[in-house]
């Protein structure tokens, strides 16, 4: 599989959700697109003898405003239809802004940021405790980690060697209202995970499979912290590093421009 022919496939889908309701977190979606897009077709293990027998790796979308991305990935594996999908925002769908319980293989539905951290702790220490061997991939955007629930959670990670937990932080250096070194510095941030414990890897560059598959690639015997560099609204000119377009999607000419340019078509 080309995995950057699926992302690409998958980012289309996602900004046609967002461009038919009128709304969206397009440019959240699209700096964690090849994450979750790895992530849910190499690298963890959710076949479907793992689901039946309840050992498959869980996903948490711990930044849920980004969940809309995760909506294509899912119709695409067959968990839900994409007519379903495609209900996204309307009177009693299921797919709203953030993710559900009850959608198959949704494990977190979340709405205030820094919750999704401490529901993949529990995760990972109850699979520990049952000696489970399925892992927690929790993704994270660096703006939640302002939430010093996030860090409690850290510490009961490295107490509790979780070493079945990956946090993956969507470091695209920006929040809803300002760019996050503007805000509160949280350079030097490998420093501060690795003071809490965690093994910690960066990815220079958190849109390119071959350096994402590179810091997935070895267990550890700590939890780990993988940090990735992205960009918000990769892909979109106008949208990348635009403040402006938090929550927002694209209208008019500026919708079928997007749409074309995702598609290769500048």
């Amino acid at each position: 599989m080309n995995l950057n022919d699926k992302v690409k496939q998958l980012k289309l889908e996602c900004l046609e959700l967002c461009v038919h309701a009128g709304v969206g977190h397009v440019t959240s979606a699209f700096s964690c697109a090849e994450i979750v897009t790895l992530l849910y077709y190499e690298i963890m293990n959710i076949s479907k003898e793992a689901r039946v027998s309840g050992d498959y790796d869980r996903f948490i979308m711990s930044k849920n405003h980004g969940s809309v991305i995760t909506y294509p990935i899912l119709a695409d594996l067959g968990y839900v239809s994409y007519d379903e999908i495609r209900t996204f925002l309307d009177n009693g769908s299921r797919f709203g802004i953030h993710s559900k319980l009850g959608i198959p293989s949704v494990d977190f539905a979340g709405g205030a940021l820094g919750i999704g951290i401490g529901v993949a702790c529990g995760m990972a220490y109850a699979a520990k405790q049952d000696n489970k061997p399925y892992k927690i991939f929790c993704l994270v955007g660096d703006g939640e980690c302002y939430e010093g629930s996030v860090w409690e959670a850290a510490m009961f990670a490295a107490q509790n060697n979780l070493n079945n937990l990956i946090i993956i932080i969507d470091r695209n250096k920006m929040a809803i209202t300002d760019y996050t070194e503007n805000m509160v510095a949280l350079e030097p941030l490998m420093d501060k995970w690795k003071a809490f414990g965690f093994e910690v890897r960066e990815v220079v560059d958190g849109h390119d499979f071959s350096q994402l598959r590179q810091a997935f690639a070895n267990d550890s015997s700590k939890p780990i912290c993988i940090i990735a560099n992205t960009i918000k609204g990769h892909g979109v000119d106008f949208l990348e590093n635009n403040l402006l377009m938090h929550g927002c999607a694209p209208t008019g000419e500026k919708a079928e421009l997007a749409l074309r340019q995702i598609g290769g078509d500048k």
